[in-house]
């Protein structure tokens, strides 16, 4: 039986599930399962593409942060991952796939709700941590299950409101939602590359990044070559569909909230931040001061794990009453723009690759 102690070493694990019918990855820092021991779950909302191989030296040093204490989980977004062979257990749950649009805005939500319903005891307290349109979800999963034992959610880079107005939506809309078809010829000819010459490309374009986090390379491979077409799907309907912001949601639980704006997101602007201040006076909304990038898992996973587990000053190893005192600290940001460029040529600017 696997003990509290496994969750002291720090290698990654990665498990498929096929929930709602549809592949999803997990990765999993700490115990791969949840027992009465784990009182507290740290789980990774992603942006888009929801690729769970992005934020691993995130949530490596969360993890090692935090003393090990606490396992820490990401699970991608329905389809964006590369999905295993299908065994007869994994088709028998493929077959009985949940009705509906599964790789749409709304069904990726119904996705985490049911994940979480799946592999998180009820007893067990969540610290959600959403990057981008993650953020989005959370508050809806929020809603949706108000019974969820939600301690904390840190919203980091949150697109929530008017994306298709922001300057990046405002580009990105069009390409999205009209002319995504494009991509899928050139993205298929690519994928017929050998696995060594892709990574070789992925590394040149991502190149003018001076610190990038080699972790990353593998995941933009498996982006480009088997996720593009559903991120950017998903990309297309967040377009359309995040408009207003949720302020009865945010309102109803200002004291697990913590917004982490950049000073430079043109996803999420600075006035959006000024905005959810003037009318949610008493919310915990920061603005980062330390220039990190919407896409911050590209080269600053560590420092923004850093700054989390700094700005939340959640205990390293007192009770999830105590964890639940020290709610009213500072948070920091994670990625969240879809690679437009990327998604439509190897060569394109990767800043834009979290939606």
């Amino acid at each position: 039986m696997e003990s509290i102690a496994t969750d002291q070493r720090d290698d990654p694990h990665t498990h498929f599930d096929y929930c709602c019918g549809v592949a999803t990855e997990v990765l999993k820092f700490g115990s791969l399962h949840l027992r009465s021991e784990h009182k507290v779950l740290f789980l990774i909302i992603p942006g888009n593409p929801g690729v769970v191989g992005f934020y691993k030296t995130f949530m490596q040093t969360l993890h090692s942060m935090f003393e090990y204490r606490h396992p820490v989980w990401a699970v991608s977004h329905a389809g964006h991952c590369q999905p295993p062979m299908l065994t007869h257990s994994n088709q028998t749950d493929a077959d009985s796939a949940a009705e509906g649009d599964p790789f749409g805005l709304n069904g990726q939500i119904q996705h985490k709700l049911v994940f979480i319903r799946k592999h998180v005891p009820r007893e067990t307290s969540l610290v959600l941590v959403g990057h981008s349109i993650g953020c989005y979800i959370i508050l809806e999963i929020i809603k949706r299950d108000p019974e969820l034992k939600v301690l904390k959610a840190l919203m980091l880079f949150p697109t929530i409101e008017r994306m298709a107005l922001s300057p990046q939506g405002k580009l990105m809309t069009p390409l999205l939602c009209n002319f995504r078809f494009i991509a899928y010829l050139p993205l298929f000819l690519l994928s017929l590359l050998p696995e060594g010459l892709k990574a070789r490309l992925i590394r040149a374009a991502l190149g003018s990044i001076p610190s990038l986090d080699q972790f990353v390379v593998q995941p933009t491979v498996g982006l480009v070559v088997f996720i593009s077409a559903n991120a950017m799907y998903m990309g297309a309907q967040e377009m359309r569909k995040v408009l207003e912001r949720d302020n009865t949601t945010i309102r109803n639980n200002l004291d697990k909230l913590i917004f982490y704006y950049g000073a430079t997101d043109h996803w999420c602007p600075v006035q959006y931040y000024h905005d959810i201040k003037q009318d949610l006076p008493n919310g915990d909304f920061r603005l980062c001061e330390h220039g990190y990038r919407h896409a911050f898992v590209l080269d600053a996973g560590q420092e923004v794990a850093k700054m989390v587990v700094d700005s939340t000053k959640l205990p390293l190893h007192h009770n999830v009453t105590r964890l639940h005192r020290a709610a009213s600290c500072p948070a920091v940001s994670l990625p969240h723009t879809l690679y437009s460029a990327f998604s439509y040529s190897v060569t394109g600017n990767i800043n834009y690759c979290f939606i």
